[in-house]
């Protein structure tokens, strides 16, 4: 099987099993939604995790992304693989010494970084969030273990069985919620996020133990450890920048009446989902081949991989997000309008949905984009438009907060115009970089797909209000009437369309799908 074809397998698994971990991740929310409802105590939990989650970003979500993989990858290509895991031991050790310290000084200045992720709460509230993050940071330290081993996977052009760790993660969080949640309240859920975390690291575990060659060394002075740590640099402070961004969102709606995290939250998850399985399952398979490509001076062959790649993402999302903005309410009320979540909780997170659906559109680009510059090995782009963002989300979401009534889902239209912005000064810096990306066919693929989105969009909206007109929405089976049949009705009109507009596109995705590529794709 040609290298395509060999992606396109790839892609095809790892995006099945990233459905499954997404639809998983659905079951979690509800469990969620139905035990504790949309409250200041799952207010406390989602912002328990911002400081850890910081952490993980810091050490291993950047150095995996930006400097292990692709130095990683170019020598397993380049070099023998003895000395490719001299370096890679000398890149594990550091990080997990690090991840070791932090996590303990976390645990210990727990009372201290609270006020920095809901500078808003105070008494009782505070003090849960404080026990709630000291319970976190074992959980993501277990996350950050897996991530480096699913790194190590992915460096192997390994990338589906990785996958079955976040849904054995999500089942652990789904069974804290379910058994330990009515005896323990909020801990339950605590515990059974640790429970998946651990059991994550327990599916990465047996590959990595039997295909390491792992050293107990640091070694500094290696010219591969020195140029993990030069590319680190950049994309350490270029995901803090995002995770800070976060925090001050959060900060900010800390302000705002109980549940508002919570809404938020749950409407970014679900605003996610096709970002998670589509753009985050072809950005991760491409990733370590356009590292090779790169390496190996083949920048056409790397353009033309990441320009098919970015329009078979944008294929799907630009539809994904017209469809969520129309049937975002029914989608909310389906999975999530149960027990302690009310009617008035689904309103509230429509509302956040319905202005969070243009950043689907600009996350997919960037979550490719970004992994083109570290393919390049340049990790400073990333970081001047990471510098963007924060600058000009925190600008917008103080505007709309203090200028619009939109509480809220003023912060969710501060994110989406910032990252459309930032999908733009990314194919600016890129096109200047490369000297061409192959705008004239991203535009004409862009273009059928907001034609066809449109003509979707249009019919699902006529096909939902007829349905209201006779549907009882107090029962289960009119709540998957309401959403199925639109859904349906939309996939057919949008794929009609695209056949004619864009036919390359449809055509490629149905391939795509099916695990196989054209092979005259550059090898």
């Amino acid at each position: 099987m040609s290298r395509a074809g060999r992606l396109a397998r790839a892609a095809g698994g790892t995006m099945i099993l990233i459905l499954i971990s997404r639809l998983l991740g659905f079951v979690r929310e509800r469990a969620v939604a139905e035990v504790f409802g949309r409250s200041w105590e799952t207010d406390a939990f989602r912002a328990a995790f911002h400081i850890p989650d910081l952490m993980y970003y810091l050490l291993v979500g950047g150095a995996l992304s930006a400097a292990f993989i692709p130095v990683f990858s170019q020598y397993l290509a380049t070099r023998d693989e003895d000395e490719a895991w001299h370096v890679a031991s000398s890149f594990l050790n550091l990080v997990v010494s690090l991840l070791l310290l932090f996590t303990v000084l976390g645990i210990l200045f727990t009372p201290v970084l609270a006020p920095l992720v809901a500078y808003g709460f105070t008494g009782e509230q505070e003090a849960l969030l404080i026990h709630l993050m000291r319970l976190m940071f074992p959980a993501v330290f277990l996350t950050a273990l897996a991530g480096l081993g699913i790194g190590v996977q992915n460096a192997y052009q390994r990338f589906v069985l990785p996958m079955l760790g976040p849904i054995v993660y999500n089942i652990g969080i789904i069974l804290g919620a379910y058994l330990l949640g009515p005896r323990l309240g909020i801990d339950g859920l605590a515990y059974g996020t640790v429970a998946g975390a651990l059991g994550n690291v327990l599916v990465q575990a047996p590959y990595v133990v039997r295909r390491a060659r792992w050293r107990p060394i640091i070694d500094w002075h290696h010219e591969g450890m020195r140029e993990i740590l030069r590319l680190m640099g950049p994309a350490l402070v270029g995901l803090s920048v995002a995770q800070v961004n976060l925090i001050i969102s959060t900060n900010l709606a800390s302000t705002l009446s109980e549940g508002s995290i919570t809404a938020l939250n749950m409407a970014n998850r679900l605003m996610q989902f096709p970002l998670g399985v589509f753009a985050m399952g072809i950005s991760t398979v491409l990733f370590p081949s356009m590292s090779r490509l790169a390496a190996q001076g083949q920048l056409d062959a790397l353009r033309t991989t990441f320009s098919r790649g970015l329009r078979t993402i944008l294929f799907v999302t630009v539809p994904s997000a017209v469809g969520l903005a129309v049937l975002g309410e029914p989608v909310i009320r389906l999975l999530f309008q149960a027990g302690a979540f009310s009617a008035r909780d689904t309103a509230a997170t429509y509302e956040a949905l319905l202005f969070y659906t243009p950043a689907l559109i600009g996350l997919s680009g960037t979550q490719i984009l970004s992994r083109v510059f570290y393919s390049l090995h340049d990790t400073r782009t990333p970081v001047w438009v990471s510098l963007f963002t924060l600058v000009s989300n925190t600008a917008l979401s103080l505007l709309f907060l203090h200028a619009t009534d939109l509480a809220h889902a003023g912060l969710a239209l501060a994110y989406s115009i910032t990252t459309l912005l930032s999908l733009g000064l990314y194919l600016l810096i890129l096109r200047r970089r490369l000297g061409r990306i192959e705008g004239s066919l991203l535009l004409r693929g862009l273009a059928g797909s907001l034609v066809a989105s449109a003509v979707m969009g249009l019919l699902v909206g006529v096909v939902h209000r007829q349905l209201l007109l006779r549907l009882d929405l107090a029962s289960l089976s009119g709540r998957l009437v309401e959403t199925l049949v639109p859904v349906a009705c939309g996939v057919a009109a949008y794929g009609a369309v695209s056949l004619v507009v864009q036919g390359e596109e449809t055509r490629e995705l149905l391939r795509l799908l099916r695990g196989r590529r054209n092979t005259r794709e550059p090898a």
